[in-house]
């Protein structure tokens, strides 16, 4: 009986998963600049005699968190959890088809010093469908000073010169000079074309009147395990980069100003280095909408 020669198992072990995290941050961030930015934005006077505080509207998509990426900056500032800006569950954690924001409506934030000289105008969340959401044209007239404080959006018809919620002649203290576009980090990626396009038209025709926008992209601990464990990787995280770079290249919004933030959720007490996330971005907002007030008389 011949004998037979036996090949030998070869065990293949997989290869390892490819490392989440970059060898050194693709953006220099100084996560102990907490205190200096802090009195640098209590310190901001806006450039124009004739405004006291610079308006900045913020929008996005329902459940992004722009009702508490407010409040979030406002508790950064007090030094513990702050909610005037009324949220539904949806903003923070689960999507819903709803927009829980249905008036126009400004919040001042607060230092523990004084009412700082910037106002957040929060805005009815976008939704894809043409016909829902906040229309494009009531954003449009809200970044120019047309849209009253206490409008109720209506989602069937945008507001228009005829109403009585329209101001036919705003002025400067009236206008926005920066749009703020908050964007969820971990559903970003399945974020409805149709709502990339609306946010376009508007970029497009605010652009024309020389308004700056920013995105802040929020939920970023949701998206990435890297960065939920440990916040300071937020710049070193390839997935948080990869998503900020698609969103850039899906609005048209440069990196510089793309901010990743945590907001508030479930903490109860404040932590330096999210208020340093959310500071900094604010204070990119501010000096952004600062420049254009700055340059009113050229448009």
């Amino acid at each position: 009986m011949g004998s037979s020669e036996s090949t030998p198992v070869q065990w293949l072990s997989s290869p390892p998963p490819p490392n989440p995290e970059l060898v050194k941050p693709w953006r220099t961030f100084d996560w102990g600049q907490k205190e200096d930015l802090k009195k640098k934005l209590e310190n901001f006077c806006p450039s124009h005699p004739d405004v006291n505080h610079v308006k900045i509207l913020v929008a996005g998509e329902i459940g992004a968190g722009k009702s508490s990426f407010i409040n979030s900056v406002d508790s950064a500032f007090l030094g513990r959890i702050s909610s005037r800006a009324l949220v539904n569950t949806a903003d923070g954690d689960i999507v819903s088809s709803r927009s829980f924001t249905k008036n126009l409506k400004g919040f001042s934030i607060r230092s523990e010093k004084k009412k700082m000289p910037f106002i957040f105008k929060d805005i009815m969340g976008l939704e894809p469908e043409v016909l829902k959401g906040s229309q494009i044209e009531d954003i449009i007239n809200a970044v120019y000073g047309h849209v009253k404080d206490g409008y109720k959006f209506n989602e069937e018809q945008a507001l228009t010169y005829k109403d009585q919620q329209y101001n036919c002649d705003p002025n400067l203290s009236d206008q926005s000079f920066c749009l703020v576009y908050v964007i969820a980090a971990d559903t970003v990626q399945y974020t409805d074309d149709r709502l990339f396009d609306k946010l376009k038209i508007i970029r497009q025709r605010i652009s024309e009147k020389g308004i700056p926008q920013v995105i802040v992209m929020t939920k970023v601990d949701e998206a990435c395990p890297l960065v939920q464990n440990d916040l300071r990787k937020m710049y070193t995280s390839k997935k948080i980069k990869k998503k900020m770079d698609l969103c850039s290249a899906k609005l048209g919004v440069p990196l510089t100003n793309i901010f990743p933030v945590k907001n508030y959720h479930n903490e109860i007490n404040t932590d330096d280095d999210i208020d340093v996330l959310l500071l900094k971005a604010l204070e990119q907002i501010v000096q952004l909408a600062n420049d254009r007030l700055e340059d009113t008389d050229s448009y």
